[in-house]
C-alpha cells in the first residue's frame, strides 16, 4: 500500500524519478550517492510543526499548550529572510483546533500552505528563491481566498 502510494505521488509531480528498493539497498545508494541529500534533510525541518500539550481538550475541547516549528529560532540566519516560515504557520495551524477549538480554522491554515507549496514556491532550504516574507504573503492570500469561499 505504501508503495502504491509513493506511484501515485510521485506521478503528480515533475521532478525525482522513484525506484522502489529494499532499505538496506536503499541506504547503499544513498551513502554511495549522498550529493544533495542535505537539502532533503535540513528542508523537512523548515516544514515540521510542533506541540507540547499541557493535557486533554477540557470540555470545551480547549487545551494549553506551546505551538512552534522544530527548527527553533535559528538566529544565525533570523532577519535575512531565508527562513522557511511554514513550520512556524503550521504552529498555528495546530494552535487553532486545540487551544482556541477552531478545527474548520486550522484546515484553511494548512490547504493555504499546502496551495502555495503547490505553485512551487520555496524558500532556499527547498532549492527554491523566495524569500520568508514571498512565502508568509503567498500562504495569507490563499487563506483569504478559502475563508472567502
Amino acid at each position: 500500500m505504501a508503495e502504491h502510494n509513493i506511484v501515485l505521488l510521485a506521478g503528480d509531480h515533475c521532478g525525482p524519478e522513484v525506484e522502489h528498493q529494499l532499505i538496506d539497498s536503499a541506504a547503499m545508494i544513498m551513502l554511495r550517492n549522498h550529493t544533495g541529500l542535505y537539502r532533503i534533510i535540513l528542508g523537512s525541518i523548515g516544514l515540521l510543526s510542533s506541540a507540547s500539550l499541557s493535557g486533554i481538550p477540557d470540555v470545551k475541547g480547549k487545551c494549553n499548550g506551546i505551538y512552534e516549528p522544530i527548527h527553533g529560532s535559528a538566529p544565525d540566519i533570523s532577519g535575512n529572510g531565508i527562513v522557511n516560515p511554514i513550520g512556524t504557520i503550521l504552529s498555528v495551524a495546530m494552535l487553532l483546533p486545540y487551544s482556541l477549538s477552531l478545527p474548520e480554522e486550522a484546515e484553511a491554515v494548512e490547504e493555504a500552505v499546502h496551495v502555495a507549496l503547490d505553485g512551487g514556491l520555496r524558500t532556499k532550504d527547498l532549492d527554491g528563491n523566495a524569500t520568508t516574507e514571498e512565502v508568509g504573503d503567498a500562504v495569507v492570500e490563499e487563506l483569504k481566498k478559502i475563508l472567502k469561499a
